[in-house]
């Protein structure tokens, strides 16, 4: 029998998601990006989209320029037309300059990496490729809230609470603008609203998500120059 290797984005993906799965994600996605996200996002904003993947969010944000960066090949078959795909690791975006993006987007992607050090490498280099005053945008897994279930899929690597996001934030100079421990429910596949109304409804009653919410929404950004 083959080694499982963490690495093989494309084998791990493409059997976790089904396509019924994939249609309920996109349905999500568009909600969440038009009824949530988007008041974070101006739309004349240079917005990068790490780890993208199917790009479900870098696809239906509105925005100036669109940056979509992950180590998968596939993601070029997902990023629609107005997108720029960027292959790179997080910790080195290296064709991203420095100060040239406004809002950064990541969503279930620290999980993955292998141990701390790659978690403050990758928040460093966020925070280069930031304009000061630039955002940085996180829907992650709250490991505070899931007990057992944060380790059900083979690819979670790094336990992270909202906790551990902010003290690394303030590590690195960032300014925490918002936490909300408890915001979305674990994954698609929970016992969680999932038509796109309903889904709505969800984030109009933050009363819910302290009851359902399993992910962490945290919003930072880069000081200004000469500020905080």
């Amino acid at each position: 029998m083959p080694e499982f290797d963490p690495n093989n984005l494309k084998a791990i993906y493409r059997q976790r998601f089904t396509r019924a799965d994939e249609v309920v994600r996109q349905g999500i996605w568009e909600v969440l990006c038009k009824h949530w996200i988007q008041r974070y996002i101006p739309t004349n904003a240079t917005v990068l989209d790490l780890a993208a993947g199917k790009c479900e969010f870098i696809n239906n944000i509105t925005c100036g320029t669109k940056i979509a960066v992950d180590l998968n090949e596939d993601v070029r078959e997902f990023a629609a037309p107005d997108v720029r795909v960027v292959m790179a690791y997080s910790h080195d975006m290296a064709e991203i300059r420095e100060g040239e993006v406004d809002v950064v987007f990541v969503s279930n992607f620290f999980e993955h990496l292998p141990d701390k050090k790659a978690l403050m490498d990758t928040l460093t280099e966020i925070k280069r490729v930031l304009k000061p005053g630039g955002k940085l945008l996180i829907l992650q897994p709250n490991i505070r809230f899931l007990n057992g279930q944060y380790w059900d899929f083979v690819d979670h690597l790094l336990p992270l609470t909202d906790r551990t996001l902010v003290e690394a934030l303030g590590l690195i100079g960032m300014n925490v603008d918002e936490v909300r421990p408890q915001f979305l429910p674990y994954t698609t596949r929970s016992r969680t609203p999932k038509w796109p109304f309903l889904v709505r409804l969800y984030l109009m009653f933050p009363i819910v998500h302290r009851i359902m919410g399993k992910q962490a929404w945290v919003v930072a950004s880069k000081p200004m120059l000469g500020g905080h």
